[in-house]
């Protein structure tokens, strides 16, 4: 029985370990959205010429 004593302290420990690694996976992760969201975010245009085919072209009423 003095075994099961031992593993359980080594498990706690891990189980800490653990719980530390995915907070600061979590928090790596969070920061990695933000820095995304805050990059693609301004770069959207509001006059809706994301279409490399026509940004910047002017058509006249005939279409051409």
């Amino acid at each position: 029985m003095t075994d099961e004593n031992e593993k359980k302290p080594a498990a706690d420990s891990r189980q800490d370990r653990l719980k530390s690694a995915l907070r600061e996976n979590l928090k790596r992760r969070k920061v990695q959205a933000r820095e995304r969201a805050a990059i693609t975010g301004p770069s959207q245009n509001d006059d809706g010429s994301l279409d490399e085919g026509t940004a910047g072209k002017t058509f006249d009423e005939t279409g051409g």
